[in-house]
């Protein structure tokens, strides 16, 4: 298949189903926060960080995936990160103190690194900066289905079953979704992929970090990644706990979000085939706006003052990350996989280590969410000056 050629039908469910092993593992347990506090005797807090843990191990996991891709190829990466997430979802499922729930959720970012990371190299190994951005935001909005149905799932299993029954899900998902692996996905690597040194060099990191175009639009992506996290992190808590929502109140309004971002995501393709750079613009706009609109209702304290805010921010996020995402990688065709895996070191572990430490200051949820759209503001400055085109080049 030429490079910029549409995927078969096979290939598409491949990466679709590489794509939603994170965030399922994110979004299914949310309305299960307050049970298993209760039930683990800890603080709503330390829950909250099995989220970002999860995610800084997604992250710090791909500086040894992506390599491993690029040797090894796609395929056989992804097999072993289904097998470790199914295991440590297990473990999750019978997890009786806090520390073993954290650990088992750490193996198991591990475990979803490696599907992350697969599914960037497939998109980079067939589809050039542009195209393989319109890709990106398509299953971008197919990652935003997972919000908008993980949560009810997770809401009713918890009801029905306990909190443990969520994990038990997540592991007999990974084990269909590693047969259906198996059977029909065909490798992707390019017979020309550049590996060099060993396992544990993380030398060759050295000249796609001092790319200046990869980390500036890495760093957007870490950013705006954070502002997801930090909303997802803190949103159970503030909206089920200090709002008084139920967690089917709480679903709704989650689910909204959602769709919204599902909207955003397959509309984002359209204005990212006109110019990446508009598009970039575009979506930082938006997020800066979206930090504008929570601070005037800053003084309400209701659901809808802390989610129509996040609904504007999620719609820019939907146009930044594609953009972002298929840019940073456009000059590492022959490298796809240790490039993926850098990017996707930033946007997780990053966002994540970067949301564990706001936590720290023990924000409400609004303030936390508006701190790191604030952060994001320096970029947008950047992209406007007169230089741009040397961070961002057409």
């Amino acid at each position: 298949m030429q490079r910029g050629a549409n995927f078969p039908t096979s290939t598409v469910f491949i990466l679709i189903l590489l794509v939603i092993f994170c965030p399922l593992a994110i979004d299914i347990y949310l309305p299960a926060f307050p049970v298993i506090a209760e039930q683990l005797n800890v603080p709503l807090a330390h829950i909250q960080q099995t989220i970002s843990l999860f995610l800084m191990a997604v992250g710090l996991g791909q500086l040894i995936a992506g390599p491993l891709a690029d040797k090894y190829g796609r395929k056989p990466l992804a097999l072993t990160g289904m097998l470790i997430y199914g295991l440590s979802a297990c473990a999750a499922a019978y997890a009786d103190t806090y520390q073993q729930l954290l650990a088992a959720r750490i193996f198991q970012g591990l475990g979803a690194c490696a599907t992350f990371v697969c599914a960037f190299a497939m998109v980079r190994d067939k589809f050039d900066a542009n195209k393989g951005a319109q890709v990106m935001s398509y299953l971008n909005g197919v990652i935003c289905f997972i919000p908008a149905l993980a949560p009810i799932l997770g809401a009713w299993l918890t009801h029905q079953f306990g909190w443990r029954a969520n994990f038990a899900f997540l592991t007999g998902f990974a084990c269909i979704a590693g047969t259906i692996m198996l059977i029909f996905a065909k490798e992707t690597r390019p017979s020309d992929t550049i590996y060099q040194g060993k396992l544990f060099d993380f030398s060759r990191f050295i000249p796609i970090i001092s790319h200046r175009v990869f980390i500036f639009h890495a760093l957007i992506s870490l950013l705006a990644m954070a502002i997801i996290i930090a909303f997802v992190s803190s949103a159970p808590g503030w909206m089920m706990t200090h709002l008084g929502l139920s967690s089917k109140e709480f679903t709704v309004w989650f689910t909204i979000n959602a769709v919204l971002s599902i909207i955003a995501s397959f509309s984002a393709p359209y204005f990212i085939k006109r110019s990446t750079r508009k598009a970039l613009l575009q979506g930082l706009s938006v997020l800066v706006l979206s930090g504008m609109l929570m601070a005037a209702l800053l003084p309400f304290n209701t659901p809808w003052a802390f989610m129509l805010p996040i609904f504007v921010a999620s719609i820019g996020f939907s146009l930044t990350l594609g953009s972002a995402v298929g840019k940073a990688l456009e000059p590492f065709a022959k490298q796809a996989g240790t490039a993926s895996a850098l990017i996707g070191l930033m946007q997780m572990s990053g966002a994540g280590l970067l949301v564990s430490l706001s936590l720290q200051l023990q924000l409400a949820a609004p303030l936390l969410v508006l701190f790191h759209i604030l952060l994001i503001v320096p970029l947008l400055i950047l992209l406007l000056r007169d230089k741009a085109a040397e961070l961002h080049p057409v």
